[in-house]
């Protein structure tokens, strides 16, 4: 089964959700910004996983490098070009992440 994953990025901490093919939860976690933390974290799904989303905040260099560098396929969303971003019904953490690995694999 395939995996798919977002991340929204904060100044000092992230929220990674992994999703399957069926749109269920697989794992979520906030996490402090910690490229070894996330590594370990992503490790047991890694093969599964099909890409992943990170927000286009001011700070996503470090964290999109990083998981390149590891190997995983990475894309990077713009989300305030996302025009259904805007309409979203829940605005945390949580949902943003969800949204962001829609976009995975386009």
């Amino acid at each position: 089964m395939k995996l798919y994953g977002g991340i929204d990025l904060h100044s000092n901490n992230c929220v990674l959700v992994l999703i399957d093919e069926e749109d269920r939860v697989v794992y979520e976690r906030r996490l402090r910004n910690d490229l070894a933390l996330i590594l370990r974290e992503l490790g047991p799904y890694r093969k599964k996983l099909t890409g992943l989303v990170v927000e286009s905040t001011y700070n996503w260099y470090w964290l999109v490098d990083g998981l390149m560098e590891a190997g995983f396929g990475v894309r990077l969303a713009n989300t305030a070009a996302i025009k259904q971003y805007e309409g979203l019904k829940h605005t945390d953490d949580r949902h943003d992440a969800g949204y962001l690995k829609e976009h995975a694999t386009r």
